[in-house]
């Protein structure tokens, strides 16, 4: 009988921070290993935030609340519980705001510049997810522009 076995994938990870209006990316983390956590990421980098801005964050980023920052965040069901429909609510009105942040992450994977990756040339990493984040900042620069026109074609 054969085993199936876990194959081994050398997967990276990068955490991003982005604007939900421009769907730019605002901060890119350095590389690390796909198998840390997220947050562990985080608290490791300590992404700086301007004071007073909006942190919109999924729920592997619970407990992590910079100083100065309004964070906001889904509020998980409990075990063997139910949401009251108040919180239902506010969790969908958190997640048509984070939507724009997914459609950023996907931006980005689009370029493949994630997941499994057998360069380890030093440095190579970070430059190749850079890349990709400048790419997609670049599409939505010109799709920003073409839509602003449109605006104005039909205004007048």
């Amino acid at each position: 009988m054969k085993r199936h076995c876990k194959k081994k994938r050398h997967s990276i990870k990068n955490n991003l921070i982005t604007d939900r209006r421009t769907r730019k990316i605002k901060g890119l983390s350095t590389t690390c290993e796909g198998k840390k956590h997220d947050k562990k990421l985080a608290d490791e980098q300590a992404p700086p935030f301007p004071k007073g801005s909006k942190l919109w964050k999924d729920t592997g980023f619970q407990g992590c609340e910079p100083e100065g920052v309004t964070t906001l965040q889904p509020k998980k069901k409990p075990k063997g519980g139910e949401l009251a429909p108040e919180e239902k609510e506010a969790n969908r009105r958190i997640s048509r705001v984070r939507v724009r942040v997914e459609h950023s992450i996907a931006g980005v994977k689009v370029f493949r510049s994630r997941g499994i990756y057998r360069n380890f040339k030093a440095g190579f990493k970070d430059a190749l997810n850079e890349t990709a984040c400048g790419l997609h900042n670049l599409l939505r620069s010109a799709i920003n522009a073409c839509n602003q026109q449109q605006m104005l074609a039909n205004a007048a």
